[in-house]
Order: C-alpha cells, then sequence, then structure tokens
C-alpha cells in the first residue's frame, strides 16, 4: 500500500482518514488535528492560493488543536503572509481592506480602537481607497489578534489582494445594485398612491380605501427600511457604541422615525404618513453613495495598477540550462530568469547576461528607455525592450521596488493634513448640532404648526448631514496621491501637499543633485614614478569603503589583491586607510594640505589628490554631467517665486562652473555635512526652505530643511530620509510636484467652503419647512458628489 503525505506539511499520514479538509472541491488528507485545524483556517480565510502557489510544505502544527484557533490564525502563518506583509527590522506592515468604511468617522473609530494596543505602532485609515495601514510589533501582537480587534467593532478587514479585492468589490457592487435597485421599484410603487392622494383623486372614496392603500405603502416601504437602508443603521451603530456620532447617525434617526411614526398612523388611522419621503430619500441617498463609490475607486485606482504591473509567471533557467514557465510567486532568491524583448520583468534582479534597454515609466514617469549592462539593476514591472535578458532575482514579494512604491504611496495618502484632523473633528460636532438643532425644530413645529411638525425635522435631519465635509480633503490627497505617482514622485512623510507651496528657498547640493553623479576618471596625472594602473587600483581599494558618488568612478579599477583596511571616511573631504603596509590619502586639495602639509597644484577641473604619507602620488580629473534639465528647472523654481542656492562639499572650481551653467548665483562650496545644516538652519530664519540631495551623505541636512527631496536611486529608496522621493531622477518633476500641491490646497479649500456653505445655506431653509425630505436627500447626495467630482479633476491634471 503506498504511503500517504500530509497535504499541508508533507509528513507520514498515520491516522488514516481521521483528519481531512476540503480544498478546492477535493477531499486531502491531514496526519494530525493541528495540520487539519490550520487547512480548515486557511481555506475559511479564503487564502486557498496559498496551497496553489506555496513552494514547499507547511510547518506541521501538532501542537495546535481546532479550538485553540481563531477564526484568522492563519494570518499568523510565515508562509501565508509572505505575499503581503513587509517586514521592516523591528517591525512589520500591511494593507489591509476594511469592509464597511462609510465617512471620516468610521476611519476615526478604528484608528482609535486599536493605536492604544499594545504592539500596534501606527494605525492609518483611508476612507477614499477603504483601507488601512498598520505597524506592528510581531513579538507583542498577532496579526490574527488585529484582525480580530477590528472585527469587534463590527468591520471585516483581511489583506489587500488586488484579485481578490476586485472580486469583493464586484459583489458588494451587485448587494449594492440591489438595495438600490429596490429602494427604486419601491419608491415608484409608494409615490402612485402618495401622488394620488396628495392631488385629492381619492377625495370620494371612504376612509378605509384610503386606509387600505396606506397599509399597501407600508408593506411597499418595508424592504426599503429593512433591507435596503442597512449599511446607515450598521454604521451609525458602530459609532455610538464607541461613544461618538457620525453622519449616518441623524439619516438612520430619520428613516427610522418616519417609518414608525408612519406606521403608527396607519395602524391607528389618524394622523399623517410619509412612506413616499422614507422611500424617496432612501433611493436617493443610495444612488448618491453609489456615484460616489465608483468615483472613489477610480481616485484609488492607480494604486491597483501598481499592483499589476508584475506578471503572474516568470521563464526561469533550471541548473542544467532547461527553460520553464512557473507562477512568478515561486521565484526565490538566486533564481535565474529569461526575459525576452517586450516581456514584463517578473521580479526585482540583477542582469546576468546580455545588454538591452528597460522602460521604466511604470514606476518613474518617464517613457526614454534606461540602457542596462552587466551587473545592472532591474525592476519586477518594468519592460524589456530591445535583446533576451537573464537576470538573477535579488528581491521577491514585499521586498521588491514596486511593493515599496505601494507602501510609501499609501503611507502618503493615509497621512492627513491639518485641515483633516480639524474636519474630523467638526464633523462629530456638527453632528451633534444637527441633532439639536433637529430637536428644537420638531419642539416649536410641534407647538406652533404640528401637522408640519415631523417631516420638517426629517428634512433637518437629511438635508444637513455632513457628508461632503467628511469627503472634502481624504478624496482630493488620494487623487493627488496617485497623480505624484504618475509623475515619478512619491511622498514620503505626512505634511508634503502643505509644505511644498509653502517653500521659497531650494538648496540643491551639486554632485548627483544638479549633475547626473555618474563620476569619470577623465585624465590621470602622476606626481611620482608610480604606474598609473597602480594609482588607479590603490584609488578603487580606498573607495570600496566609500558610498560617496566619486567611488564609482573607481568602481572598474579595481584588482583583486590589493585590498584596504582600517579605512577612515572624512565627511566632505577624503577618505585614508591602509593599502598593503602603507598609508594613503585620497580626497580634495584642501584635505591633502590640512592632513600632509603637501601643497598640491589645483585647476579648474574637478579634482581629487592620491598621496601617500611622505609624497603626492598622482591627481585624478573627475568629469561629472550636468542634468539635462537643471536649467529648465533652475528657471521655473525662479518664475515661482524660489531663491536657489548650491551647497556644495566639493571645494574645486568644477561648483561655480556648474552653478554658472545652471544659471544660480549663491553658492556655497567646501561645506561637511555639519556645516550645510547650519546653513540651512540660517535661511531657516528667514525661509522656508527646500533641500535636494542624495539621501545617503546628506541624510542629517535633509532631516533639518523644511522639505526634503532626495534624488531616485530606486535600490536605494528605503534607505532615504526625504520627504520627497523623485523616481526617474528628473529634476523638474519637482516645479510639477509644487503646482499639483498647490492645485490639491485650493481644491480641498474649494471642497471645504463648499460643504460648509452647503449647510449653512440649507440649514435654515430646511428649519423653516422650505426643504421637502425627498429634495433634501437629493441636496444631500449631489452635496457630497460635487466634493468628490470636484478632486478627481487632479487625475485629469496632464503632466
Amino acid at each position: 500500500m503506498a504511503k500517504l503525505d500530509c497535504f499541508h506539511c508533507g509528513e507520514p499520514v498515520l491516522t488514516g482518514s481521521q483528519f481531512t479538509t476540503i480544498i478546492n472541491n477535493k477531499t486531502q488528507l491531514m496526519c494530525c488535528p493541528g495540520c487539519q485545524a490550520v487547512s480548515q483556517a486557511i481555506i475559511d480565510a479564503d487564502l486557498t492560493n496559498y496551497y496553489k502557489y506555496r513552494t514547499e510544505p507547511g510547518s506541521k502544527q501538532t501542537a495546535l488543536v481546532p479550538e485553540e484557533l481563531g477564526h484568522f490564525s492563519a494570518f499568523d502563518l510565515k508562509e501565508v503572509q509572505q505575499d503581503f506583509v513587509h517586514n521592516d527590522g523591528a517591525f512589520n506592515s500591511i494593507s489591509l481592506t476594511i469592509d464597511g468604511i462609510t465617512c471620516a468617522a468610521c476611519a476615526w473609530l478604528i484608528e482609535h480602537k486599536l493605536k492604544h494596543i499594545e504592539g500596534i505602532e501606527r494605525v492609518a485609515v483611508n476612507t477614499t481607497t477603504e483601507r488601512a495601514l498598520i505597524v506592528w510589533n510581531d513579538s507583542l501582537i498577532q496579526l490574527s489578534e488585529i484582525l480580530t480587534h477590528i472585527s469587534r467593532i463590527g468591520y471585516q478587514a483581511a489583506p489587500y489582494q488586488v484579485d481578490d479585492v476586485e472580486i469583493q468589490s464586484k459583489k458588494n457592487s451587485r448587494k449594492f445594485l440591489l438595495r438600490l435597485g429596490l429602494a427604486g421599484f419601491a419608491t415608484m410603487q409608494v409615490m402612485m398612491f402618495a401622488l394620488a392622494l396628495y392631488s385629492d383623486y381619492f377625495t370620494d372614496l371612504d376612509v378605509e380605501f384610503r386606509d387600505y392603500f396606506r397599509w399597501v405603502s407600508m408593506i411597499f416601504a418595508a424592504p426599503v427600511v429593512f433591507y435596503s437602508a442597512q449599511p446607515f443603521y450598521f454604521s451609525s451603530l458602530r459609532s455610538m457604541v464607541s461613544g461618538r456620532l457620525n453622519m449616518d447617525v441623524s439619516v438612520s434617526i430619520a428613516i427610522c422615525g418616519a417609518y414608525i411614526a408612519s406606521c403608527i398612523a396607519t395602524i391607528n388611522g389618524t394622523g399623517e404618513v410619509y412612506f413616499e419621503s422614507v422611500s424617496m430619500f432612501t433611493f436617493f441617498l443610495l444612488l448618491g453613495r453609489y456615484f460616489e463609490q465608483n468615483a472613489r475607486q477610480k481616485a484609488s485606482v492607480s494604486s491597483n495598477n501598481l499592483h499589476k504591473l508584475i506578471p503572474l509567471t516568470a521563464t526561469i533557467i533550471e541548473a542544467d540550462g532547461q527553460h520553464s514557465e512557473i507562477s512568478a510567486k515561486r521565484l526565490t532568491l538566486g533564481d535565474i530568469i529569461l526575459v525576452k524583448p517586450g516581456e514584463v520583468i517578473a521580479a526585482d534582479g540583477q542582469l546576468k547576461s546580455g545588454t538591452t534597454s528597460i522602460n521604466e515609466a511604470m514606476l518613474t514617469g518617464e517613457q526614454m528607455p534606461v540602457a542596462k549592462v552587466i551587473e545592472s539593476q532591474v525592476f519586477a514591472g518594468t519592460i524589456n525592450i530591445d535583446h533576451p535578458i537573464e537576470v538573477t532575482v535579488t528581491a521577491v514579494g514585499q521586498d521588491q521596488l514596486v511593493a515599496e512604491i505601494i507602501r510609501l504611496q499609501e503611507s502618503a495618502a493615509n497621512n492627513k493634513p491639518k485641515v483633516a484632523l480639524y474636519v474630523d473633528s467638526i464633523s462629530n460636532y456638527f453632528t451633534w448640532t444637527i441633532l439639536v438643532i433637529a430637536a428644537l425644530t420638531y419642539v416649536i413645529w410641534k407647538t406652533y404648526w404640528p401637522e408640519d411638525a415631523f417631516w420638517v425635522t426629517l428634512s433637518v435631519l437629511v438635508a444637513t448631514c455632513p457628508c461632503a465635509l467628511a469627503l472634502a480633503t481624504p478624496t482630493a490627497v488620494t487623487c493627488a496621491t496617485g497623480l505624484f505617482t504618475r509623475m515619478g514622485v512619491v511622498a514620503c512623510k505626512p505634511g508634503v501637499f502643505e509644505k511644498l507651496p509653502l517653500i521659497d528657498h531650494v538648496v540643491f547640493d551639486k554632485t548627483g543633485t544638479l549633475t547626473c553623479g555618474s563620476l569619470t576618471i577623465s585624465q590621470v596625472t602622476l606626481e611620482s614614478d608610480v604606474s598609473q594602473e597602480q594609482v588607479l587600483a590603490i584609488g578603487a581599494a580606498l573607495e570600496a569603503h566609500s558610498l560617496h558618488p566619486i567611488a564609482k568612478a573607481f568602481e572598474g579599477y579595481r584588482l583583486a589583491h590589493l585590498q584596504a583596511r582600517e579605512c577612515m571616511n572624512i565627511s566632505g573631504a577624503g577618505i585614508t586607510g591602509v593599502v598593503g603596509d602603507q598609508g594613503y590619502y585620497l580626497g580634495s586639495a584642501k584635505y591633502i594640505k590640512d592632513t600632509l602639509n603637501i601643497t598640491v597644484n589645483t585647476s579648474s577641473a574637478q579634482q581629487i589628490y592620491l598621496a601617500n604619507d611622505t609624497a603626492l602620488l598622482a591627481s585624478f580629473t573627475l568629469v561629472d554631467e550636468i542634468r539635462s534639465d537643471a536649467n529648465k528647472t533652475a528657471k521655473a523654481l525662479t518664475q515661482l517665486g524660489c531663491t536657489l542656492s548650491i551647497a556644495s562639499g566639493d571645494n574645486s572650481p568644477h561648483v561655480d562652473e556648474v552653478a554658472r551653467n545652471v544659471g544660480i548665483s549663491d553658492v556655497h562650496k567646501g561645506l561637511s555635512p555639519s556645516d550645510k545644516l547650519t546653513l540651512i538652519q540660517q535661511l531657516q530664519q528667514h525661509k522656508q526652505v527646500a533641500m535636494f540631495g542624495d539621501g545617503i551623505n546628506d541624510a542629517p541636512v535633509l532631516a533639518g530643511a523644511n522639505l526634503s527631496v532626495a534624488m531616485g536611486s530606486g535600490a536605494a529608496i528605503t534607505k532615504n530620509s526625504a520627504d520627497l522621493i523623485l523616481l526617474g531622477d528628473q529634476l523638474s518633476r519637482i516645479t510639477d510636484a509644487i503646482n499639483v500641491a498647490k492645485l490639491t490646497g485650493t481644491i480641498i479649500r474649494q471642497n471645504l467652503c463648499w460643504a460648509l456653505g452647503y449647510n449653512l445655506f440649507i440649514i435654515p431653509l430646511a428649519v423653516t419647512g422650505h426643504v421637502l425630505p425627498y429634495i433634501a436627500a437629493i441636496g444631500m447626495s449631489a452635496s457630497s458628489l460635487i466634493v468628490v467630482a470636484n478632486s478627481l479633476r487632479l487625475l485629469k491634471v496632464r503632466i
């Protein structure tokens, strides 16, 4: 009899068919109750794809028994987490899709409940995308516990995965359309009787016939109240349980109050009924929410598209040289994949063989192909253009550049400007104020005009719902973040959209910022009897211990038998170390003179010098091309009212040459990082300063500026401490970013003015009885749609 293995962990099954799990409609054997429980939890959590794409069996779970497993326990498995959890040292981060978010109060509730839980470092909820970014300490709290906490406050959360989200989105849309269609159908039936009654068509009929039509109207309105309007009830109940009121509270009170009062009037045979009002404003509210959801999905589509860049399959080159097609999710570090012309690269990697050009527009926004040679870095989602290449996989899953960009983008979209925090607070108080106004309205109208008191109160509750106020900021920020992504600009920290329009002084580093940073050695001048090959090899051995852009110029001159030790970098000056038994010094003329008291002859070219303990050995002339759009960017920033400066650690005449070519007159050169920081602090006494740097050597200066901008270098994106990263290394994108930020600020102000203006305008009209309930519903929905539509204008901006 053939030995049977556990479908989950691969261990032999010694218990017969005692433990089984149905996976993809097929019964699979398990070796123990632990494996059976874990596999069942995976299936219950809709993670069947784990078994489809896994590369090795799961770990044996003999220590677990079914009753000890929570509903979300499958999400704690490392092999399951690899597709959607990113580990960054001590903390894990995940993007969750949260079902049931309807307004800013929902986001506030989730953030408020989670942020006080031990182990959760950060929670940011975006109402527009209906997603939450959560950072937590895995040693203090498990992911399943976080999902359980969210579930306990009435929301269903799951890891954000594009395919699953689209499926769920379609299901929700169908369910929403069913609610909407039912409300529309019932409204038409109820309105037939209501219009006839209002026009006195049934005045000659007996009272029992009139009451009969009221009973029919009550029956038709019942599914609207008990099914179509459910989203409003659940949202309001969640907020009230948390001790906070959201905008759905007033709507729920209006719907339930009107229906209950109408039922009582129908049963007693006296009083007014409002079945047509209940049905109609429920229909219009749902119609507004439906259009609003479609618009919000459009606003967040850019991040979904980034997820879709990575292909489903890859061609892997086996050890024997054979080619086979596998799922891209099964790729592991060190695998070698073949990418043919026109194909999309399946994983981040290093070019192993071949030369080609890559279209990286989907990541950087630049349409011009980028030349790649052996050892060049390539990224998942980009397109190979010219020749077949072989790529060694260096990153998979959540460690790839695409995943990092999505995390940064989502973090930026979830970062709320100060005005958004004020609006969230105002919305809560606004709802309380509306409830008080509605109560006073009812009392006053009941005293003087009792027959109209109820419908006037309904109008107040519905018309003044502050939905538009809550949508004013998040929709605009989400759209602006999506536009930044299309431009190849990544906002990494909060407040970017507020800081950018205020900038009036821009300070540039030179190397790698105004210049391309790809230095080459154009000339070697020997000052001793040491050969050119030898001085280049010594320089390369020293620079192997440096991250400065100058170090790249020496990479091609390294010799395996020459290694430097005891190296020390002197910021903004040079590097010293021991090669063989001799100490060497490589750096600027000032560094050589101050360290060794050796005077060197300088020229207008950019030069560095090599010396030993006693004499100057050689000088190296370096060439660094100025960026093609540097001059254009400088002029554009000047036109925007910005003063420009250069702050460079280079003390050579090359700095002045770059300044002249770019058109910058304020030049500070030979500065150490601390000198640059001092300069920034001096400028900040009168200006709002933005600093451009490479994100590595200039980290202290970038941290000290009002706004910091780092140039692309996609592979090092996680090392940057800047507020903004220009992925495509195009300086001109900063002016585009400033213009987008200004437009975003304008749209947010327009949204807030409209939302507040509408509510201030409609309140007195509703209170004085000039707004019918269904008109109130149309007005409230239209107000929200106008705010969302105004924000969507950002997506149409041409870059």
